[in-house]
């Protein structure tokens, strides 16, 4: 039976696990970012990220990234988003504490979610980490999958698949977009 979780339990000792194409950056329809060039943030993005890093012990990015995998971009070309990503973000006044990426094309690869491979990679990088204190925010159900088959809690952006039923099984907490998130969280923190 699953317990109710409310916004309100989250405190700084929390991990956050984040999903990066339709939460951090719009997502290109049923394609890849192949480059920096076709990245472009979310408005607020940059806002939530900083409200986020105040919030969280750790945060820690988890993204499938089939598109290397299939040959279509190289890791380099994947490093290069993510470093001129961290750049904007660190200018704004946030952070991402891991970046973690799976290149698999196989569904079925542990690391690929919704298998909890990449929660177990950073529970090595981070031994601290409690998934039961823990958060995946993503906008997919795979992201939510991801989060409950390592024991996390989860929020579920309406971002990209705004159609998902809520009530759901999977999604303990749903928002809007991130920074409707983060603003809320914040707002907490300060009552």
């Amino acid at each position: 039976m699953q317990t109710m979780f409310s916004i309100d339990q989250i405190d700084k000792s929390f991990t956050l696990f984040i999903d990066r194409d339709g939460v951090i950056n719009e997502e290109k329809h049923e394609d890849y970012i192949l480059n920096w060039e076709e990245f472009k943030f979310y408005d607020g993005t940059i806002s939530a990220m900083a409200l986020l890093r105040s919030l969280f012990d750790k945060i820690i990015l988890v993204t499938n990234q089939k598109g290397v995998g299939k040959k279509l971009m190289s890791v380099e070309d994947l490093h290069h988003i993510h470093n001129s990503m961290l750049d904007q973000i660190r200018k704004g006044g946030g952070d991402i504490d891991q970046i973690l990426y799976c290149t698999d094309t196989d569904n079925d690869s542990m690391n690929r979610k919704p298998q909890p491979g990449m929660a177990f990679q950073a529970k090595a990088l981070f031994p601290q980490i409690d998934f039961k204190r823990s958060i995946m925010i993503g906008n997919r159900l795979s992201d939510m999958g991801f989060g409950r088959n390592a024991g996390m809690h989860t929020v579920f952006l309406a971002t990209t698949n705004p159609e998902t039923e809520f009530p759901h099984p999977l999604i303990d907490l749903r928002f809007d977009d991130l920074l409707s998130f983060a603003k809320a969280l914040s707002e907490l923190t300060k009552s």
